[in-house]
Formats: C-alpha cells, sequence, structure tokens
C-alpha cells in the first residue's frame, strides 16, 4: 500500500547488471531450445542465473559479472521538497532516476511514487524524432495527463521559455542537441507535475540557458511541487535544494541539509582539491629560475579544508623555491568561480620584497581573502609567477585547486534571511543604517 504522507518513498531499491549479458544470450528460440537439448542440466543453470536475479545473493556479492549499480537504497521524500542527489560518476545517480522514472525496474525492492512525473534524464527525453516541436509539446503534456485545454493554455509560455520559436514547426531530427534540451526542459517544467525529475542533463544547454532552468526550477520548488535534481554543481545544489544525498558504489553515504552533505561529498571525494604539492622539485612547474612546491586553501587558522563557511577568512597559501638569485619576482593569483567569471586578481604587496631582487632559498606567501567577500559557489584558484625587466612568466598553473564556499543561512551573511538565488560574482557584508525621519510625509516635505 502507498503511504500517502510521501510523494516518493524507496525503499531497500537494488539494481544489478550482468557484464556481458546480450553476448551470453541465444539470439531466439529455436537457438535456446538446441543449446538446451546439448547438455540439459548445464544449460538449466545457465537459463536460471541469466534471467533470475533472485539466486544473487546479498547487494554486496561479489560477483565477477555482476555490477551492483544502486545497494538496498532506502529515503522518502515528502511532498513539495526539493531533494539534491551528487556523488561521483558511476556513484548511481541516474540508475536511481531512472527506477523512480519508470523507465528500468529494480532487481530488489519497491519505489512507491504518489502524484504526476515529469522525468528529464537524457537529451530527447519522450521526444519522437519524427514529430514536430509543437506536435511533441502535445504528445508530451498528453503522456503526462494533461488535458488538450491545459497544454493550450500553456503552450506560449513553453515556446517562449525554450527560445526556438521559429523551430516549433519542424521536426525535432533536425534539432541540436542544445534545442533540444531547451524545448524538453520548457515542457518538463511548465505542464505542472506533481514530481520533477532532472539530470544533469541540463549541461548541454548554454551558460544563459542554464541560468534560466534554475531559476525556473526554484520557481517550481516555490510553489510546493516535488523536485529531484542530480547535478555536479554543487553551488546548485546548496541554492536549490533544502535536503541532499550522498551516493557511492550505489549506496547512501549521507542524507541531510545540503550544505552539511557537499561539505561531505567535497572532503571525502576530491581529498586534494584545494591542495597540490610537488615533492619531486625536478617535476615542479617552473624551470632554473624558480619552481612552484605547493599552493594549499587553508581555514583562517590553518587547518585544511574543502569546504568554508562564506563569512570566514580564507588563507591562499603559495610555496616556491628559488634557484638562481638576482631576480625580481612578481607573485599573483587570480580566481574564477564555476560560471568562468573572474572575481578578481591579486598581486603580492609585501612592501619588504617589492622592488628587491630574491636570494636564493625558500618561500612561503600567503594571502588572506576576507570573510562576507565572496559568493557561495565552487571557486578556482590560478598562479603565477613571473619575473620583471624584461617581464616573464616562469610558473603559470591554471585552475590549479579549487574550494567551495557555503553559506550556512543562519542569518548573519550578507543573505540575511533571503532565501532566494542571489546573483553576483561577490557577496560582500556592507554596512547599512536606515533612520526614521518622520511619521507624516507633509513634515518630510516641509523641511526639505
Amino acid at each position: 500500500m502507498i503511504d500517502k504522507r510521501f510523494a516518493i518513498k524507496a525503499d531497500n531499491l537494488s539494481k544489478c547488471y550482468r557484464i556481458g549479458l546480450k553476448q551470453s544470450l541465444p539470439l531466439n528460440l529455436s537457438e535456446m531450445a538446441l543449446d538446451f537439448l546439448k547438455s540439459p542440466w548445464k544449460r538449466y543453470k545457465k537459463y536460471r542465473s541469466l534471467y533470475n536475479f533472485s539466486d544473487l545473493g546479498s547487494a554486496d556479492g561479489k560477483a565477477e559479472d555482476l555490477i551492483w549499480a544502486l545497494r538496498e537504497v532506502s529515503f522518502a521524500l515528502e511532498q513539495g521538497e526539493v531533494l539534491g542527489i551528487i556523488g561521483r560518476n558511476g556513484a548511481g545517480k541516474s540508475t536511481l532516476l531512472k527506477v523512480l522514472s519508470r523507465i528500468t525496474t529494480p532487481t530488489r525492492g519497491v519505489a512507491q511514487i504518489r502524484g504526476r512525473v515529469s522525468s528529464l534524464l537524457e537529451v530527447g527525453t519522450g521526444f519522437h524524432k519524427e514529430l514536430t516541436g509543437r506536435e511533441n509539446v502535445f504528445l508530451n503534456g498528453t503522456i503526462l495527463g494533461m488535458k488538450k485545454k491545459e497544454i493550450d493554455r500553456k503552450f506560449d509560455q513553453i515556446v517562449e521559455f525554450s527560445g526556438i520559436e521559429k523551430f516549433i514547426d519542424t521536426p525535432v531530427k533536425r534539432y541540436s542537441s542544445g534545442m533540444m534540451v531547451r524545448l524538453a526542459f520548457a515542457v518538463a517544467a511548465h505542464l505542472e507535475p506533481e514530481i520533477l525529475i532532472i539530470d544533469e542533463v541540463l549541461a548541454v544547454g548554454d551558460l544563459e540557458f542554464q541560468k534560466k532552468c534554475l531559476s525556473k526550477m526554484e520557481d517550481v520548488g516555490h510553489a510546493g511541487r516535488t523536485v529531484l535534481f542530480v547535478s555536479h554543481n554543487l553551488a546548485a545544489v546548496t541554492r536549490l535544494c533544502s535536503r541532499a544525498i550522498l551516493l557511492e558504489d550505489g549506496k547512501i553515504v549521507a542524507d541531510g541539509p545540503a550544505e552539511t552533505v557537499v561539505k561531505r561529498y567535497l572532503n571525502a571525494g576530491q581529498e586534494n582539491s584545494s591542495e597540490k604539492e610537488w615533492p619531486d622539485l625536478e617535476k615542479a612547474p617552473g624551470g632554473p629560475i624558480v619552481r612552484l612546491c605547493a599552493i594549499r586553501i587553508r581555514t583562517a587558522d590553518g587547518k585544511p579544508s574543502e569546504a568554508f563557511d562564506i563569512r570566514r577568512p580564507i588563507q591562499i597559501q603559495i610555496e616556491y623555491e628559488v634557484f638562481t638569485p638576482g631576480h625580481q619576482l612578481r607573485l599573483r593569483f587570480a580566481l574564477h568561480n564555476e560560471n568562468g567569471d573572474y572575481v578578481f586578481v591579486s598581486y603580492e604587496q609585501d612592501a619588504d620584497w617589492r622592488y628587491r631582487p630574491r636570494p636564493q632559498g625558500h618561500y612561503l606567501s600567503t594571502a588572506w581573502i576576507p570573510g562576507n567577500l565572496l559568493a557561495e559557489g565552487m571557486h578556482y584558484v590560478t598562479c603565477y609567477i613571473t619575473t620583471t625587466m624584461p617581464e616573464k612568466v616562469q610558473v603559470g598553473e591554471h585552475s590549479i585547486v579549487a574550494f567551495q564556499v557555503v553559506d550556512t543561512m543562519e542569518g548573519d551573511s550578507a543573505r540575511g534571511n533571503i532565501g532566494r538565488r542571489i546573483p553576483g560574482v561577490v557577496r560582500p557584508l556592507l554596512e547599512w543604517k536606515t533612520q526614521f525621519l518622520a511619521s507624516d510625509p507633509v513634515e518630510i516635505m516641509l523641511e526639505n
């Protein structure tokens, strides 16, 4: 019986695939019969194994010809909840969405779904290639259980959002992948499903359209509809989702507030992303004058981390070795965000070394980024070391380390109690002051 308290409830979902199954099967029934007659008992065990998953044992089984894409996944999602699903490639994210979308059946377990589901898992999901864009809008709406009047009412909004008005009466088989994604997402989001399931397919669209999609998903969530969102864009997950699930090897290893789960993923899944070292200087970036030894991102008290509280300072440490003395060096790092926008460039401004040739030796230069400056999201550090007169780049390492800035939503950052998306490459906490001038607008006019 379906539990009416939840929009989605997964109970011990497991999905197993067999390696080489297609090659192991006969082409038709007659081939199977002949194969069976050659050695009945041996062939009986073969086909029983191939067609029956009941003898597979535990989902932790290590049989060489089995791959468990999902392993005993259980969770419940209330109506109106927005859930992010994150994990590395191959963790089982897309398989889970396919099971929930009824595209594939689980090997074990049960998934209960309450409400009309709209899924966008692959480019052109649910489209008939021979039909036009207009015809596919009505086809998708009908599949979702919409009446023609409902589709007519939403049609102009769908086409406007997709931005492909000129091609709406062209067969979709002539669409580019980007055009198909635009129309598919517009249909999925505008036909008012109770449950919206979105995979990383949005990455196919251009940057401007991705931003439109994220804004639309915010609107869908605020409207009280249930959303499942799979993405490698961790800033989007923390912004859109109140809750997240982390998958590893088909299992749920973390389930909780989105910021907490994202932080765990960054710390566990990308252990060296905020630190890069070259123990062997002969292989380190640079040349006979100077070589880069390490670059690290640290908290204000010097602790390593992958995720940083938006309110706290961040250290950028650049460690290097000078081999040839007598050169003036200029250090700088550039910071850009996940959209490729440059946030800022910072040059070393230590007065003790300005215009002064560096002696041979080992150096550590540290810059501090103040708290309440950066916006939430991923940030990437590019490091340069140049010599002057003439200026020449000796070290240039692009996006060598990365870190995540997380807004804790506790109310004392620049966000305050604003829950929606806040645009911008920086988010400074500015000083504001509001004065009460008078209770009567007429008094204010007379005073002026």
